[in-house]
């Protein structure tokens, strides 16, 4: 449960104010169409997310030794600062449903290819890492995506006036700066 409620909460945060999250808005503004842009992010978040949570858990698996620990601990660490980073995304930017595909297949690849390096893909990565449960740390990245883009697709707009996006950042980056912090005081023997 620990891997769950960490992965959901961490990226839950992380999210806010992340260029996905602003792709889920631009989406709802120009499609209209909160169901399939809603399950395009469900299905992308999964695939990508247990792709990532996959790979931590692969290395964690492989590198046992201490230096790895203290590397995991200070990607958490790294984490907190880049989620300081607000990110931008280009409304802009051309963004069409295929007149085959629809909204679901387009809100599936753009949703799918923008969270590549992003850093709750990155956060997915180092969680995998952490947790020995692969499907507890998707299940909670993706129950985090979907608390933080649900409404912003339903809400957009809305949202984007009322919500304080860099108090959101501020608490995101604490919690990861908090996990890599227990991590490392968990190696020095200072938890018993």
């Amino acid at each position: 449960m620990e891997a769950l409620f960490t992965s959901a909460a961490l990226v839950a945060l992380a999210e806010m104010g992340d260029k996905t999250q602003l792709l889920a808005m631009l989406l709802a503004t120009r499609f209209r169409k909160p169901a399939p842009i809603i399950l395009g992010i469900f299905a992308a978040t999964i695939a990508n997310h247990f792709l990532a949570a996959l790979v931590g858990h692969s290395i964690a698996g492989v590198l046992t030794q201490p230096w790895f620990r203290y590397a995991v601990a200070a990607s958490f660490i790294a984490m907190a600062a880049w989620t300081l980073i607000p990110d931008t995304f280009d409304e802009d930017a051309p963004l069409k449903a295929p007149t085959k595909a629809g909204v679901f297949v387009t809100t599936l690849v753009a949703f799918f290819l923008v969270e590549m390096g992003d850093k709750t893909q990155v956060a997915t990565v180092a969680l995998g890492a952490r947790f020995d449960s692969l499907i507890a740390v998707t299940m909670g990245t993706t129950l985090g995506m979907m608390v933080a883009n649900v409404p912003a697709v339903l809400f957009g707009e809305a949202l984007a006036k009322k919500v304080p996006m860099r108090a959101l950042q501020v608490g995101a980056a604490l919690l990861f700066l908090g996990l890599g912090l227990w991590m490392l005081a968990d190696l020095q023997g200072w938890f018993g």
